[in-house]
C-alpha cells in the first residue's frame, strides 16, 4: 500500500511537531499539562492540516494512554459506546491507563451523539479531544463544552512551512533518495493556504510526476498540481467556484444542475452545515415573497440537517435544493433593504414623524409623541392613508413587487389601498 507523504512524514513525538509553539512552546498553554499527571478533555479548533490529529496522537503517546479514534462522519453512537465501556474497563478517573478518544470534525455529531459522550467525559472514564475547523461555541453543546479546554491551532507561516518541505525532502525514505532541488517555492506555499496536509501533497504530487533530475519552480508546481488535482478542494477557489455554480443553478431553475453541484460539494466533504445556511439565504435573497414558502422549507432543511448528519442530511438538502430550483424567482426584498440602506447612508438619522412616535408615557404626550398617529384597525379594511416615512422620504419606492404570481397579488392588494401613490 502507498502511504502517501503527509502520512509518512506525521511526526512521532512533540520535537518533531512543527508549528503550534502558543501551545507545546516553552510557555505553551498545553505545556504546564503536559508536565502533571492530568490530560483534561479538550477541544482543538483550527483550520485544516494544522495538526489536529497528530497532536491528539503525540498526547496519547507522551501520556501513555490507549488511543482511540473516531470521525465525525461515518461513526455513531455504537461505535462511542465501544469505546466507553473500555474507558469504563480500565478504571476511570484515577487510571492512569484510561483511554484517550480522538473524535475528528466534531461538529458534525448530531446533538445526540455529543450527549452520548457526557457521562464518561464527567467521569473520567475516557479522556475526550475533538477537532474541529468550526467555532465550538455555535457547534458543540454547551454541556459537553463546559466540560472541555478550548484550544486554537493557527495555519502554519511561511518559514514552518519551509521547515515542513525541508524535512521531507531530508528524512522521507521516499524522497531522500531522489535528486531533487528546490529553485522557487512561492506555489508550494501558496498552493498550501497553511496547511501541512496540502502542501505536503502538493511536493509529493509533483515528484512523483516529474522525471529526474527534478528541479521544482513556480511553474512546474502549478502545472502539474493544475492538471492533477481535480478534487474538491474545500478551502480554495474551487471550493467557492462549486458554491456558486450550486447557487447559480438553483437561481437559474435548473434542478439538475442544483443536484450535480450539491453531489460535487457532499462527495468533497463540504460542511453540510455550510450548504443549508446557503439555502436558507437563497431562499429569501432570490425567491423572497415570489414563494415565502421557500423560506420555510429552507429553514426546516437546516434544522433537519442539524439533527441528522450524514449520510441522512442529503436526502433534505437534495429535496430542498429542488423545490428551490422549482419556485418562481424574485429578488425584490432583497433590491428593497439594499435601497432602504443606501437612503439612510445618504441622508443619515432622519426624524422619525411625531405621529410615529411612542407615546407610552404622560410626559412623551405633551411632547406631541404620536399626534395624529390613527390606528389602521378602526378604519375600514383596517387600512389608513397616512405617511410613515421621514418627512424628507415622503413618497419614496424601495419595494417593487415583481412579475410573479404571488407579488401580483401583493401589487393588487397595494393598488387598491394607496391606489396610485406608489406606482403600483
Amino acid at each position: 500500500m502507498n502511504t502517501p507523504l503527509a502520512e509518512r512524514m506525521r511526526p512521532k513525538n512533540l520535537e518533531e511537531y512543527v508549528g503550534q509553539k502558543h501551545l507545546i512552546g516553552p510557555r505553551g498553554g498545553l505545556t504546564p499539562i503536559l508536565k502533571s499527571g492530568n490530560l483534561p478533555s479538550m477541544i482543538l479548533w483550527g483550520p485544516p492540516g494544522t495538526g489536529k490529529t497528530t497532536l491528539a496522537r503525540l498526547l496519547a503517546v507522551e501520556k501513555e494512554r490507549p488511543f482511540y479514534q473516531l470521525s465525525a462522519i461515518n461513526s455513531g453512537v455504537k461505535e462511542i459506546r465501544d469505546i466507553l465501556q473500555k474507558g469504563e474497563q480500565n478504571g476511570g478517573l484515577f487510571s492512569n491507563k484510561s483511554p484517550l478518544l480522538f473524535i475528528d470534525e466534531i461538529h458534525r455529531f448530531s446533538k445526540s451523539q455529543q450527549d452520548s459522550l457526557l457521562g464518561a467525559v464527567e467521569k473520567g472514564s475516557i479522556t475526550l479531544i475533538g477537532a474541529t475547523t468550526e467555532n465550538p461555541s455555535f457547534e458543540v453543546i454547551n454541556a459537553l463544552l463546559s466540560r472541555c479546554q478550548v484550544y486554537v491551532l493557527n495555519s502554519l507561516d511561511r518559514s514552518q512551512l519551509k521547515q515542513l518541505i525541508s524535512n521531507a525532502l531530508d528524512r522521507d525514505i521516499e524522497l531522500k533518495n531522489k535528486k531533487i532541488e528546490i529553485l522557487e517555492n512561492e506555489a508550494l506555499l501558496k498552493i498550501s493556504g497553511g496547511d501541512a496536509r496540502k502542501l505536503l501533497s502538493a511536493l509529493e504530487l509533483v515528484v512523483n510526476s516529474s522525471p529526474e533530475p527534478i528541479k521544482i519552480d513556480n511553474a512546474l508546481v502549478l502545472d502539474k498540481v493544475q492538471t492533477h488535482i481535480g478534487m474538491f478542494d474545500k478551502n480554495g477557489d474551487l471550493h467557492y467556484d462549486i458554491i456558486s455554480a450550486f447557487i447559480k443553478s438553483i437561481r437559474g431553475s435548473d434542478p439538475n444542475g442544483a443536484v450535480y453541484w450539491l453531489a460535487r460539494m457532499i462527495e468533497g466533504g463540504e460542511d453540510i452545515k455550510f450548504i443549508a445556511r446557503r439555502m436558507l439565504i437563497l431562499a429569501s435573497e432570490d425567491i423572497g415573497n415570489a414563494n415565502p414558502t421557500a423560506l420555510v422549507m429552507a429553514n426546516s432543511t437546516f434544522q433537519a440537517v442539524n439533527v441528522l448528519g450524514l449520510p441522512e442530511a442529503r436526502i433534505p438538502l437534495s429535496q430542498c435544493a429542488i423545490y428551490l430550483a422549482g419556485s418562481e424567482k424574485s429578488n425584490t426584498s432583497y433590491t428593497a433593504i439594499n435601497r432602504a440602506q443606501q437612503k439612510v447612508k445618504e441622508t443619515g438619522d432622519l426624524e422619525v414623524p411625531l405621529s410615529l412616535r411612542n407615546a407610552s408615557t404622560e410626559l412623551m404626550k405633551q411632547f406631541d409623541h404620536g399626534k395624529g398617529y390613527q390606528y389602521a384597525h378602526d378604519h375600514e379594511n383596517h387600512f389608513i392613508n397616512m405617511e410613515f416615512l421621514p418627512k424628507d422620504l415622503e413618497g419614496f419606492r424601495f419595494y417593487e413587487p415583481a412579475e410573479n404570481t404571488k407579488e401580483n397579488q401583493m401589487r393588487k392588494f397595494l393598488k387598491s389601498r394607496w391606489k396610485d401613490k406608489y406606482g403600483y
